[in-house]
């Protein structure tokens, strides 16, 4: 029998492992006006409808400063670490069926994910994924983010890996047309298109 058609998979995270984009929405802010009082539009326009969230995800801004400034602004009483670990908490909602995917994928495998440290590190020890792949790479860390070459060549350094055998499993078409250009195998995983997963990995 024929082994798998790559030697390395790279495993996006949010919205392929953690299912907490529904919609195109992050699924953690539906309760943020109840539970602590704040407005998630004005969150996300001075957090993400900014340049603030490249420099924070490539590790250049500390998202700890971005949030202060911004609870600042509303006249929030909340403490700033408080309303991280709200956030990290209540955005941690691990997709069962792509996680046992990942436990059952043969061979080398990584999380390769657009996020900061302080969340990264949430992911790798307060959400057990460092114990589930041989090592995560985040943007935070790393100093790039996809779908910039960068991202993908820092990968493909460590893993010592020929591009051509390295699949990558993302939700972003931007990040797969990306892996496409630089000869790597990927898959766009959608609503639409995961119950194709299995067969991709060869398990089933």
């Amino acid at each position: 029998m024929a082994g798998p058609a790559f030697d390395l998979v790279v495993w996006d995270f949010d919205g392929v492992l953690n299912r907490n984009i529904r919609r195109g929405s992050f699924v953690w802010q539906n309760r943020l006006r109840d539970d602590l009082g704040l407005d998630p539009r004005a969150f996300n326009s001075f957090v993400f409808g900014s340049e603030r969230i490249r420099s924070v995800v490539q590790g250049k801004l500390d998202l700890r400063e971005v949030v202060a400034d911004w609870l600042h602004e509303q006249g929030a009483a909340i403490d700033t670490d408080m309303f991280l670990d709200y956030w990290f908490e209540k955005d941690a909602l691990p997709d069962t069926e792509t996680g046992a995917l990942l436990d059952l994928c043969r061979g080398r495998k990584v999380i390769g994910t657009n996020n900061e440290t302080r969340r990264a590190a949430y992911i790798e020890g307060k959400m057990g994924f460092s114990a589930r792949v041989e090592r995560i790479f985040a943007s935070g860390w790393m100093g790039v983010a996809k779908p910039d070459d960068g991202f993908f060549a820092t990968i493909e350094d460590w893993a010592g890996v020929e591009p051509g055998r390295i699949l990558l499993i993302d939700d972003s078409s931007a990040n797969v047309a990306a892996a496409h250009r630089l000869g790597w195998q990927a898959f766009h995983f959608t609503d639409e298109t995961r119950h194709r997963l299995p067969g991709t990995l060869g398990i089933g």
